[in-house]
């Protein structure tokens, strides 16, 4: 989850480069505000990442998972040859599943591995409860085109398939990628 959570903050400052781009875009404006608010809120996540897998006694993948590779991918061509708030449907599908507050006690408990290894989950159990809340909000605020409107949908589908798949892939592996 490293490298996809890595990605994030680029992902939300390159949809705002995008939305400033749009000067005849009403929308664009709070697009892009709601983008940098998030990418500072989300900012060093990955570090976090890094620190609980060194308590784990690992560290990131030395190649990304084809998959993260493709999740992040699909979102910066959304961005480039769609429109920035297609971004919003992969936004809600990572966002819509924040752990619940026991999971890392929980996954501590049945993997063996210390409670350190866990602080990112522990983090986002507190953190992400209101952002779904928050783009919600801004997702009305925008009031999207039909078009706008599908292109979110399809990028939520298409998120919630790649990351069914990248779980199913890691759990055959144990762990590892093709």
């Amino acid at each position: 989850m490293h490298r996809l959570v890595r990605a994030s903050v680029p992902l939300l400052l390159r949809a705002a480069e995008r939305c400033a781009a749009e000067p005849g875009d009403p929308a664009a404006r709070r697009l892009a505000a709601y983008c940098l608010r998030h990418a500072e809120e989300e900012r060093d996540h990955d570090a976090w990442l890094l620190d609980d897998l060194a308590a784990a006694g690992s560290g990131p993948a030395a190649v990304p998972h084809p998959i993260v590779v493709e999740l992040a991918g699909a979102q910066y061509y959304r961005i480039e040859h769609e429109h920035p708030v297609a971004l919003l449907g992969y936004i809600a599908v990572l966002e819509g599943n924040a752990p619940g507050p026991r999971l890392a006690d929980h996954l501590a408990g049945v993997t063996g591995l210390p409670g350190g290894a866990f602080r990112t989950l522990r983090e986002h159990a507190e953190l992400d409860g209101g952002h779904l809340d928050d783009l919600y909000r801004v997702f009305d605020a925008l009031a999207p085109s039909p078009a706008r409107q599908t292109a979110v949908a399809v990028s939520a589908l298409h998120t919630a398939n790649l990351l069914t798949r990248l779980f199913l892939s890691l759990a055959e592996d144990n762990g590892g990628h093709p």
